[in-house]
């Protein structure tokens, strides 16, 4: 009697291996800079590789490269921030904030500030915000990445557009005070 399977493809363990020396730097580069916190950064980075063993071995894989590991870590760190919203709300209620009219605040933002604006702002406004103006997906796409309507996803951004910039405000105002 034969052989009950035979194995057609190679043995994939070896080029995930190589690709995970040559991805890690961007996968944990990328994480960290959307949320900041080491930590946080590298147990996404594990769930993103461990999502990546279980991938390997489906009936039909799909073509690993360092591009599809960043569009898993891209997923894990909104399923993150979805939890966290789900916490959140769970703990307390959720503001019913003010959505501005227009949009003309084009000012330059000093990078490092904002990223700690950002990082203080809620899960859900963060999630938002890193999805469509760092990762530059549309909106339809943010949508879907956190599991929200259209409608709902728009209202999100002017929301967490506005809370980002009243908290970017606060920290300019009470860092540099007035000059009365």
């Amino acid at each position: 009697m034969g052989r009950p399977r035979q194995q057609v493809e190679p043995d994939p363990g070896p080029a995930l291996l190589a690709l995970y020396d040559e991805a890690l730097p961007e996968v944990y580069g990328y994480l960290l800079s959307r949320c900041g916190k080491r930590a946080l950064a590298e147990d996404l980075t594990a769930e993103t590789f461990l999502a990546a063993v279980e991938a390997v071995r489906k009936e039909s894989p799909p073509e690993m490269s360092v591009a599809w590991l960043v569009g898993v870590a891209r997923h894990k760190l909104a399923d993150h921030w979805r939890h966290a919203a789900r916490e959140e709300r769970g703990l307390r209620a959720v503001d019913g904030g003010q959505d501005g009219a227009d949009d003309p605040w084009d000012e330059r933002l000093d990078a490092l500030l904002a990223r700690q604006v950002l990082g203080a702002l809620g899960p859900h406004h963060r999630a938002a915000l890193t999805l469509r103006y760092l990762d530059g997906l549309t909106v339809p796409q943010v949508a879907a990445h956190l599991g929200r309507t259209l409608h709902a996803t728009e209202a999100l951004l002017v929301r967490a557009r506005a809370a980002f910039r009243r908290a970017y405000d606060e920290h300019c105002t009470g860092e540099e005070g007035r000059d009365d």
